[in-house]
């Protein structure tokens, strides 16, 4: 709806300043006339706004001027209180002033839109953490954060996995992800992208060094590229086996992220596909290293490798690397 569109340019001028015809266009999905009409519209409505010209210019309100607006919408004032990642206030630092924020919020909020923001706290939580998993290490990433907004670059001591050793790295951080519950540092090393844990971090320094980033990159960018590195491996091995159905659900939550085919047959593009009797769901997954496929050991026979024969001769060699350590008395602890 216009209104709405016009709240939003008038909110998006009052944050960032001077902003491009074109970007609140493509920020609103409208043309660039639109806009223009728009701001005509905002400012015979008596908002100081305005349109410069020329490689600078863009549009903007007049210094000084501000506007308390606080009409949200009940969807949007029920959004501000589901506090999804909850543990990451904690982490920042920001448990005590996201509290004070909502307080603020909750009192500016339109009379009938409160009840239902207050019921929403209660009714919905969000819990970042995995069943069963280990209870999360507490994590101090002030000094990652000061690095982030001061624009500094950092020096860190790392522990890679499967290492005891940590090693010495200085990066140029873009920002923090939390994904999962779990901190990591997205930077670059020598204007090389990197993905660092924040748990696996011995020690953090701030250097008096400004950052040095790549040009028109942004943190979105950067963790896109890292992501999909992380999920998406090239070549490596190309595994094809059955999985019971009665496990299917756990395998597709431990193994889901190595599946590169959707295991749907033709005749029934609705239902997986399965062997005569229907019992077995057929899957093609990939790993990077031979090794890697020893993840599929704890299903143990309900999941069946097909091919290659090399993956089935490794699974069988730990398999039977297993049997010999259990065949035989435990040894003393030293």
């Amino acid at each position: 709806m216009k209104s709405d569109r016009l709240l939003s340019i008038l909110l998006l001028l009052q944050t960032r300043g001077r902003v491009p015809a074109h970007d609140l266009a493509t920020r609103l999905e409208v043309s660039v006339r639109t806009i223009y009409r728009d701001i005509e519209a905002l400012s015979a409505s008596g908002v100081p706004v305005y349109a410069e010209r020329g490689r600078h210019g863009g549009i903007t309100l007049l210094p000084g001027y501000r506007t308390d607006v606080t009409g949200l919408t009940a969807d949007e004032s029920r959004a501000l209180f589901i506090l999804a990642a909850q543990g990451a206030h904690a982490a920042l630092g920001l448990d005590e002033a996201l509290g004070s924020a909502l307080r603020k919020v909750m009192a500016a909020l339109p009379e009938p839109h409160r009840p239902a923001a207050e019921l929403t706290s209660r009714r919905i939580l969000v819990e970042s953490s995995r069943w069963m998993g280990p209870p999360p290490r507490e994590i101090d990433v002030s000094a990652l954060q000061d690095a982030v907004f001061a624009d500094r670059r950092l020096r860190i001591r790392y522990r890679h996995s499967g290492t005891e050793t940590p090693r010495t790295y200085t990066v140029d951080p873009y920002g923090l992800v939390s994904k999962a519950g779990v901190w990591y540092l997205v930077a670059d090393r020598r204007a090389v992208p990197r993905l660092f844990r924040a748990d696996r971090m011995h020690a953090v320094t701030v250097t008096d060094a400004p950052v040095q980033r790549r040009a028109g990159v942004e943190l979105a960018d950067v963790w896109a590229v890292l992501k999909h590195g992380v999920e998406v491996r090239p070549g490596g091995i190309a595994v094809t086996a059955r999985v019971h159905r009665s496990r299917y659900d756990l395998f597709l939550k431990m193994c889901g992220n190595s599946l590169i085919e959707n295991p749907v047959g033709p005749e029934n593009p609705e239902d997986p596909e399965g062997d005569g009797a229907g019992e077995w769901i057929t899957v093609r997954l990939g790993f990077g290293i031979l090794a890697a496929t020893r993840t599929l050991l704890p299903f143990a026979d309900h999941l069946e490798v097909l091919e290659p024969p090399e993956v089935r001769a490794e699974l069988a060699n730990a398999a039977a690397a297993v049997t010999r350590l259990y065949a035989g008395t435990p040894q003393a602890p030293p």
